[in-house]
């Protein structure tokens, strides 16, 4: 399996099951930046990109890898479906 061509945005899965997201690349100094889902930022030059065996990957859907909080502190009930009920809150301000 080749590598994929990194695209700022994309999202990769790696071998041990890691998903990462291209955030960057530079081709003056040919590296390319990546963020994992649990937040950490990470560097690879061109060369060691090209070594890894990556396979591209949907998005997460659990928004909150990086926040290193645990669900019930979300402020959130994320079972829960939004609903058709949104509102903009400029619309309360006094005009």
């Amino acid at each position: 399996m080749s590598t994929p061509i990194p695209k700022v945005g994309s999202w990769y899965q790696n071998q041990e099951g890691e998903t990462l997201k291209v955030v960057a690349w530079d081709l003056d100094d040919k590296t390319i930046e990546v963020q994992y889902f649990d937040g950490t930022v990470g560097e690879y030059d061109f060369e060691s990109w090209s070594e890894l065996t990556l396979r591209p990957a949907e998005p997460p859907e659990d928004w909150s890898g990086s926040l290193d909080l645990p669900s019930e502190d979300y402020g959130v009930d994320l079972d829960q479906p939004a609903g058709d009920n949104h509102s903009n809150p400029l619309d309360d301000l006094d005009k």
